[in-house]
């Protein structure tokens, strides 16, 4: 089906729309949070390093995330003509080989900006788009399995872009807090990934990918994401008691209050309302990490 429809158009490159559409603009917003977080939890001032800090910006959004979500269409084409048949490649708006020409193309892009930043920047880039390609290409292809595939995406969603935004403020390795609290927020992003597994389940089957809630039943899979994603802020409320910023553990604790009472309600039909509470629990996810790079300020 999907090789039908990639020659249904004769044109030999791409339009523009289609080749942004296969980018997927609306998927940088996650890494570019967290890498906006990373930032703020320096205490540094942005204007002496703007130039570094924009860098970071594109490299976290369009480039390396964009590069994923180029390498998935490509190899996830033949899903997608089942799942979602109007997405580029399948639709045939993306002919020929354009979608693997456009994730190689991406990949050298974020390679040639991730070594502006210096050693750090560029072995963190190096991470990511590794587990882009992992994540979706053989012989890995970690989606295959949703514990492998999503904890790899959720890194590089949360984790590696926090990192980022720290390197890119300092030039330096983060230091332990960070990398405990970005560890904590990538674990937690793996019921993110989990959540958004739900939409494609009957291709997953046909397919032989098993997703959490192919391998676990949807109802268990929802309960598996939830518990992920509030034991990882658990821990976090844990760390700044400790560190002493209770302040901010009581701000991350509210947030997290909010989200078990809607939690309450995806357990209930979570393939409908998973798009729900990706509107509505996320966002108090996020914020709840905004408020823990505040904390991690020095001198705070």
């Amino acid at each position: 089906m999907a090789r039908t429809a990639t020659h249904a158009i004769p044109s030999a490159r791409p339009a523009l729309p289609a080749v942004v559409e296969l980018l997927k603009p609306i998927t940088w917003f996650p890494p570019m949070w967290a890498l906006a977080c990373g930032v703020i939890s320096t205490g540094g001032a942005v204007a002496p390093r703007w130039a570094q800090v924009l860098a970071g910006i594109v490299l976290a959004g369009p480039l390396v995330c964009g590069t994923s979500q180029a390498v998935n269409d490509w190899f996830d084409r033949h899903v997608d003509a089942i799942n979602e048949p109007h997405r580029p490649i399948p639709s045939g708006r993306l002919p020929g080989y354009w979608g693997l020409y456009v994730a190689i193309i991406w990949t050298l892009v974020s390679l040639g900006v991730a070594w502006l930043l210096g050693p750090w920047g560029f072995a963190a880039a190096v991470v990511g788009l590794a587990l882009a390609w992992a994540y979706s290409a053989p012989p890995f292809r970690l989606k295959r399995n949703g514990w492998w595939g999503n904890s790899a995406v959720a890194a590089c969603y949360e984790g590696l872009p926090w990192l980022t935004g720290v390197i890119v403020m300092t030039g330096a390795a983060p230091s332990p807090r960070v990398l405990a609290v970005a560890a904590l927020y990538s674990f937690g992003a793996h019921g993110i990934m989990t959540l958004n597994d739900f939409k494609s389940v009957p291709g997953d089957r046909r397919m032989g990918i098993r997703s959490l809630p192919v391998q676990h039943g949807e109802a268990n899979a929802a309960a598996i994401a939830c518990f992920m994603m509030a034991i990882a802020q658990a821990a976090v409320i844990g760390l700044l008691f400790w560190w002493g910023h209770g302040w901010y553990a009581a701000v991350v604790g509210v947030l997290l209050l909010a989200q078990l009472a809607l939690m309450e309600r995806l357990l209930d039909d979570p393939r409908d309302l998973a798009p729900w509470y990706n509107a509505t629990g996320i966002v108090l996810y996020v914020l709840g990490m905004l408020a823990t790079a505040f904390a991690l300020r020095p001198g705070i």
